[in-house]
This record gives C-alpha cells, sequence and structure tokens, in this order.
C-alpha cells in the first residue's frame, strides 16, 4: 500500500471572493464555506472566524480539530463517514499543512469538550495554538442532548468534516510543495536486512467503550464498539480511516487531525528500515465488562506473536476505566514475549499523590506519562472568547464545575478560569504531540 501525501504550507489566511490557494495564502469564501456547513438542516446557526497564533483568543467549548484534505481521485477524504466506503491508504491525498478546522459550539458544551487557547499561559498545553486556524462556531436544534452532560455532538462534528474537505478540494489540482510517501512491503515479503531489525508494532486503543451508537470513534465509519483488535496498514490511519467520537475526558481525547498525522506512526516510518522493521498497526479498542477487556488483551498478544513482533507500543485514548484494558493489553504482550511501552496520561488528583491508573501490573516497567488530567490550572481573561465560555462551569465539562467550596466557579465574573487539565482539548497528546516531560525533586 503506497501513500503519497501532497503537502501545502499555509502561511495565512484569509477570506475572499474565491477559495483557492497561492504561494502559502489560504482564501476562503465565507458564504460557500457556510453554506456547506448549512447543507445539514440541523445546523441552526454557524459563523466562522480565522485565528491564528498569538492571537488572544480563547476557544471553548471545542468540539474537533480536523486537517483539511482532499484526495484526488474524488473519494472521500473520510471514507464510510463523510462518502462511500472505500479504501484508505493509497494513491495521492493533498493536505493543507499547519492549519486546522476547529470546531466550537456556540451554546452548549459538554463532558468530551475543551478549551484552547491560542495566546498566553494557556497555548502552552495545545499542540493547535501553533496552528492557523479556521473556527466553525455554530450550534445546532438537536435539543434532546443540550443539556446531557454527554452528547454526540453529531451535527457540529459532521460539519466540521464537511467543511475540511470542501477548503481541502482548492488544492486538489495543483502540485504539491513537498510529496511524502508512506509505503510499507507486506509483512512476509521484506528484506533480510529489514527482517533482521527489531521489529515492532504500534498498538492504538481509539475510545470506543460507550454501549450507545454514536459516541465513539469510527474506523471507516463503523463504531469501534463492534471491532476486535484488527491488524491496520498505517497509512490507513493517517489517511482518514479513523474519525474522533465525542467520549472521553478532554485531555485525554484524540481529535481526528491527531489520527491524521500521528506522530508515533510517523516516526516508525522514519525509522522503519533503518533502526527498526515497523510491522503495523493492531487497532485495539476499550470495554467496559472485564471479559471483555481480557478478550481484547489475547487478540492483541496472538496478532503481535503472529506478525513476528519483538516489541510493541501501546497507547491508550482516555483513563479510568480504559486503565484496565490498557494494563491488560500490555500484560498480555509481556506474557507473550513482546517487550512493550506503553503511553498514557495520569489521574494522580490535585495533588498528584493518587495511583496513577486504576490498575496496576509489574510487568508495567517501561510508562511514557503525558501528564495528570487532575492538574489544576489557572489563567487570566482573554478579550476574545469565541463560543460561550460559561460552557466550562455550566455544562459538565470533565475539568469545569459551577462551584466549589475552596476554589469558587470554574469561570469567574472578570473572564480568568480556574480548571484541572481534564478540559484542555486533546491537551495530553497522548498520540504523540505531548511537549511535557519529567521534573526530579
Amino acid at each position: 500500500m503506497r501513500l503519497e501525501m501532497g503537502n501545502f504550507y499555509v502561511t495565512s489566511i484569509q477570506f475572499g471572493p474565491e477559495t483557492s490557494y497561492h504561494e502559502g495564502v489560504l482564501t476562503i469564501n465565507k458564504e460557500e464555506a457556510l453554506a456547506v456547513v448549512k447543507e445539514d438542516q440541523h445546523i441552526t446557526e454557524a459563523d466562522l472566524y480565522i485565528v491564528n497564533p498569538g492571537d488572544e483568543v480563547r476557544l471553548c467549548p471545542v468540539k474537533e480539530v480536523i486537517e483539511p484534505r482532499t484526495k484526488l481521485n474524488g473519494a472521500p477524504v473520510f471514507p464510510g463517514y463523510t462518502g462511500e466506503l472505500c479504501q484508505a491508504g493509497h494513491g495521492r491525498t493533498h493536505a493543507l499543512k499547519d492549519c486546522s478546522v476547529i470546531v466550537v459550539g456556540k451554546h452548549w458544551g459538554g463532558f468530551q469538550d475543551g478549551v484552547i487557547d491560542m495566546a498566553g499561559e494557556g497555548a502552552k498545553y495545545t499542540y493547535y495554538s501553533g496552528l492557523k486556524n479556521i473556527v466553525l462556531v455554530a450550534d445546532t436544534d438537536e435539543t434532546f442532548e443540550q443539556r446531557e452532560q454527554q452528547k454526540k455532538n453529531r451535527a457540529l462534528r459532521l460539519a466540521g468534516h464537511k467543511l475540511s474537505e470542501y477548503i481541502g478540494a482548492c488544492v486538489r489540482p495543483l502540485e504539491p510543495e513537498k510529496i511524502e510517501v508512506f509505503e510499507l512491503e507486506p509483512v512476509t515479503k521484506r528484506s533480510a536486512e529489514t527482517n533482521n531489525l527489531p521489529s515492532v508494532v504500534y498498538v492504538m486503543q481509539p475510545q470506543s467503550q460507550m454501549e450507545e451508537m454514536g459516541y465513539n470513534d469510527l474506523v471507516y465509519g463503523w463504531d469501534a464498539n463492534h471491532m476486535l483488535p484488527t491488524f491496520m496498514n498505517p497509512n490507513e490511519v493517517l489517511d482518514g480511516a479513523i474519525v474522533s467520537g465525542s467520549f472521553m475526558p478532554c485531555s485525554s481525547k484524540w481529535s481526528t487531525y491527531d489520527f491524521q498525522n500521528a506522530p508515533v506512526i510517523r516516526t516508525l516510518f522514519e525509522e522503519h528500515g533503518k533502526t527498526l522493521n515497523f510491522l503495523g498497526v493492531i487497532m485495539s479498542n476499550l470495554n467496559v465488562a472485564l471479559e471483555q477487556k481480557n478478550r481484547s488483551a489475547q487478540f492483541v498478544a496472538q496478532l503481535a506473536s503472529s506478525l513476528g513482533a519483538d516489541s510493541a507500543i501501546v497507547a491508550e485514548e482516555g483513563y479510568g476505566n480504559p486503565d484496565a484494558d490498557f494494563v491488560a493489553c500490555i500484560v498480555a504482550l509481556e506474557d507473550a514475549g513482546v517487550k512493550t511501552v506503553g503511553i498514557t496520561n495520569e489521574c494522580t488528583g490535585r495533588d498528584g499523590q493518587s495511583q496513577p491508573l486504576v490498575t496496576l501490573d509489574e510487568k508495567l516497567n517501561a510508562i511514557v506519562s503525558c501528564g495528570n488530567v487532575s492538574e489544576l490550572i489557572e489563567l487570566p481573561p482573554m478579550p476574545t472568547v469565541l463560543g460561550e465560555l460559561q460552557a466550562l462551569a455550566r455544562d459538565g465539562l470533565s475539568g469545569g464545575w459551577a462551584d466549589d467550596e475552596l476554589l469558587g466557579p470554574s469561570v469567574r465574573p472578570d473572564g480568568s478560569i480556574i480548571m484541572e487539565n481534564n478540559s484542555m482539548f486533546c491537551g495530553d497528546q497522548v498520540i504523540g504531540w505531548s511537549t511535557k516531560t519529567m521534573k526530579e525533586f
């Protein structure tokens, strides 16, 4: 499977008469773009904004981030979701780099939504503060879930993906500034030199534990709750096969942008044939019942062993209940003789003194921590808020609260905020973006 990624590096974004790209400048016809958004009759209000790194802008409640792309063969960027089901991971895809589409709710937030600051202290907590962003602020008539803590955000998320396809289409006929090639030989057809290198699989555990449909990550448009661990070509992940869901405390989430650019996958590609033999991706799942968790762990270990993996990297989207899946998977791999490193965040309490994962095992002796979800973050007012800041306190965002006997409300009268790291959108960046490091005391 050979994927060519044609990159166009955006240096600035503006509104104009025609959606186009020229010498780094992305121009968007705002009226046309909003017409695409409003094709879904459930969208009742919508507007577009351009925000850049360093702008004194706070976004809340953030629901999704997507990289604008297009397929040269006219196939949907997100097969099985925004269009017909077809194979991702091959052919030519054009991508607008250094920018994103961010979806923000105009009024209502929920457990799975978060905050992004484009400037100041808060900007260092998020990868997206460094991008040029087209921000869609919209509302829907999905009144059945307005006051629900957990929301599916169906219309808003889909609108963001279709908007990203509309914007990405402007570079379909153009010659990219750079072409990246992602190609792995079939596992049994590799050279002796490559086969003699240490082999590694990347085990991804996307959010899939909600038994009611509409919340979980999607694999080719299919709710990931339905799947068993599956061997995938990493090209599929990079090329739109996975769409982020609407469940999970927000700092633990993986946005669709994260899947599209998955840093661990890209690094493994870079090292393939040099220092290691990158076998591919085992796409696993997160379950509720203990038996389900153990079954998936057994499947992962069997797949890794059958592929001949010497080692594995396991990353989980979430914490709490999913920790049991994460730990069981690592233990099963170690028991099968596959040396394993885990990547996760921790829930160690506001004082950092609690047990980091729900369950632990002595075989978890190589874990990369991406931070503490409960860490308190205090940020000053921001001159401009896109969305509704009060959602952080009112609507049950995972790191916010209406009031606290010691700390008061998350949103103060002057617009300053105090919250747990939980509310920082994809803030722990377990997918591989994390800039956090360890400090010894």
